[in-house]
């Protein structure tokens, strides 16, 4: 998984996998990318900092039960 913030376009992307996408627009600046599966692959969310809060925000990353096993 990547996480990345373009400061100049406000623009927060995070991709679950590279894969070839299918875009959907979610509306009000939000879209989300589909594999041919139909699994998600990533999302977009444009004025990131309006809808996410300051900089500062967005620079805190918690990640919880990363690498456990689901049985899926």
């Amino acid at each position: 998984m990547r996480i990345r913030y373009d400061a100049e376009l406000d623009a927060l992307s995070i991709t679950f996998h590279d894969t070839t996408v299918a875009p959907r627009d979610l509306g009000d600046g939000i879209a989300a990318d589909f594999d041919e599966q139909g699994r998600l692959a990533s999302l977009e969310i444009l004025d990131a900092t309006r809808r996410l809060g300051e900089t500062d925000t967005l620079r805190k990353v918690t990640l919880e039960n990363v690498g456990l096993t689901t049985g899926h």
